[in-house]
């Protein structure tokens, strides 16, 4: 009898116990395809079984590149059931990203989504010393390619067809044989202080991880659960396909991760977990529609939107709501929240988590004035994505909620938050310096983000340990609390502050080509590129506004008084931010050092030369001068 404690098992269960339920959907060429759990599991079934004549086994890596496909679902649930490992990837890695990760953890079987990805592969052949085999989903432009390593998806299941028949009990024995111990996944840091590191989580990190979750939210057979985050995150393996294995829910793959929005209106999922940066690209289209609707639509939209904001505020505050508010309300959930909540697909919505990083106090509590059922996640890949969760009642952009069952928090001397708990990962991949200095001996895992544990039990996130600074008088300073207050403006993109030793406060800025761009297009403003577009001072003047109407939000300490706009988009080809947005603080520091030197020697413009790396991993260097501008 399989252990159900494994990945694989727990599959079986399925196909056993809800072979017709809904396991996952995915949508392509516009419609809408599901796969029941009997499918899922003969489908990850006949791929083991190819991927078996080929030679893999237990301890062999499987890499998966691409968007979020059933296929990509399948490989990976098909290399853990041999006893493999998976090692997603983020689609948009440039080559040299790619080429370390395939290498640091053996990889030695890649499954690719489409032309591009394998296209990606091929570039780097010569460097991947451990690649034995390349296999497509999409044939588009890659099933002419003549390669005795390129095999497509449906060769390798049909092939796993025919061994099955000859060998009927062999996916059932290679399930059996899997430990809970065993290293399912292997997903790679973000990486913002160097080279990521390959974590390894067992199959018992990622149950004991997704039941503490089912444990604390309701979770339904029937839910429709929307993945649309990276395979590569932490966030995926848990809520994309742990979730679904113990619920017997469905997970649902958007056709691309920029129709997410569109796709998710007509799916209705009933709940998600998303990152930071998607609520706010939801949130600046929602005030730019706003800002160019009529006058008597845009009273409309603001006078209820604060009336729902203003209702927020006193909840969170534990002040009653006068029945004038409650009138407000309901009226405005007829001609406001309700048909924004449709619109951006939060209809059926149950609840929706946001996690990866911080999202803005004042956006958060506009999504929650919108009746969307808004909470807060914390974890990091280390601990299988998940500490603590944010229950319906107590939502608040100020803490990020309790410790889910089975999960100890602990602060240190220094203020550091410790980690103990079942979802606490096996080690860094050939990495055992590293695994030493992030688990204390007793077992604690050291998080590197500042923290306070409440009274009342709520974990309250300053910011990154290493971040958390003073300005020269001994102010604290927190830079992150800065950006996400300049973010909420739908004209921002990214703001990176300073002030830590500094006597003030600057930041400098990256615009929001799409918001700017159509606000400029509004006004006849011509412009060529982003840089252009930077360069007019009629931009310079609107940012201005917004940072003047931002900063008395700010204690008076953290105000801004000297910034200025970037001539491009932080970008994680660049290495400025990582794949999931996180800024890398010390690369921008030394990159950006001139703009550093000028904020604080008072230089009203500064000359920056910056290189910059295409899709393709060329790169070119932007020679551009800066304005330094002075905010109120």
């Amino acid at each position: 009898m399989a252990n159900t404690d494994t990945l694989g098992a727990l599959l079986l269960e399925n196909e056993r116990n809800r072979p017709r339920t809904p396991a996952i959907r995915e949508k392509d060429l516009g419609i809408w395809r599901t796969y029941s759990w009997a499918d899922y599991a003969q489908n990850v079934r006949d791929f083991a079984m190819g991927l078996a004549t080929h030679g893999f086994g237990p301890g062999d890596k499987l890499c998966v590149a691409g968007n979020n496909r059933p296929r990509l679902y399948w490989a990976e649930l098909a290399a853990i059931s041999l006893g493999g490992t998976a090692v997603p990837v983020y689609q948009d890695a440039i080559a040299t990203e790619l080429q370390y990760v395939l290498n640091n953890a053996d990889v030695k079987v890649i499954v690719a989504e489409d032309q591009e990805q394998v296209d990606k592969v091929l570039s780097l052949r010569d460097g991947l010393t451990g690649l034995e085999m390349l296999i497509y989903d999409d044939p588009r432009g890659v099933a002419e390619i003549d390669d005795d390593m390129i095999h497509s998806f449906e060769d390798v299941q049909a092939s796993g067809v025919a061994h099955g028949k000859a060998n009927p009990t062999a996916f059932a024995d290679a399930v059996a044989q899997v430990k809970p111990t065993d290293i399912a996944f292997m997903v790679y840091t973000s990486g913002t202080t160097g080279n990521p590191k390959g974590v390894m989580l067992s199959h018992s990190n990622l149950v004991e991880s997704a039941r503490a979750f089912l444990a604390s939210e309701d979770v339904r057979e029937s839910d429709d659960l929307l993945s649309y985050l990276p395979l590569a995150w932490v966030g995926e393996a848990l809520y994309g396909t742990m979730v679904s294995l113990l619920s017997g829910c469905a997970t649902n793959c958007p056709e691309s991760p920029e129709t997410f929005r569109r796709d998710g209106r007509e799916l209705g999922p009933t709940g998600f977990v998303a990152a930071p940066r998607s609520l706010e690209m939801i949130l600046s289209e929602i005030q730019v529609k706003a800002n160019d609707a009529s006058g008597l639509k845009r009273w409309v939209y603001r006078t209820f939107k604060n009336a729902a904001v203003e209702i927020e505020n006193r909840k969170a505050e534990g002040k009653d709501v006068s029945l004038g508010l409650k009138l407000m309300q309901g009226l405005g959930e007829i001609l406001v929240y309700g048909p924004i909540r449709d619109q951006y697909g939060f209809g059926r919505a149950r609840w929706v988590y946001v996690g990866g990083a911080p999202l803005g106090p004042d956006s958060f509590r506009f999504f929650r004035a919108m009746g969307i059922n808004l909470k807060q996640v914390y974890g990091s890949t280390e601990v299988t994505g998940l500490v603590t969760l944010q229950s319906d009642g107590d939502a608040s952009p100020d803490h990020v909620g309790k410790p889910c069952d089975g999960i100890d928090v602990m602060i240190a001397e220094n203020g550091e938050v410790l980690i103990k708990s079942g979802g606490v990962f096996q080690g860094y991949y050939k990495n055992d310096d590293a695994t030493r200095e992030a688990i204390t001996e007793d077992g604690w895992f050291r998080t590197g983000d500042a923290g306070i544990l409440e009274s009342s039990g709520e974990l309250t996130i300053i910011d990154r340990a290493k971040d958390v600074g003073k300005l020269v008088d001994g102010t604290p300073f927190a830079p992150q609390f800065v950006e996400n207050k300049l973010k909420f403006s739908p004209y921002i993109s990214e703001a990176v502050s300073f002030g830590h030793d500094k006597p003030y406060v600057c930041a400098m800025i990256a615009i929001d080509m799409n918001t700017v761009g159509n606000w400029a297009e509004k006004l006849g403003l011509a412009y060529t590129n982003y840089m252009d577009l930077t360069h007019k001072q009629e931009v310079r003047d609107l940012i201005l506004e917004e940072i003047n109407r931002i900063n008395p939000s700010l204690p008076e300490v953290s105000r801004i008084k000297r910034f200025l706009l970037l001539a491009k988009d932080l970008d994680a080809d660049d290495a400025e931010v990582t794949r999931t947005r996180k800024l890398r603080r010390g690369y921008i520091a030394e990159k950006y050092a001139p703009v550093i030197d000028a904020f604080y020697s008072g230089g009203v413009e500064v000359e920056l030369a910056t290189e910059v790396t295409f899709e393709d991993g060329r790169k070119s260097m932007l020679d551009t001068r800066l304005t330094i501008l002075e905010a109120a």
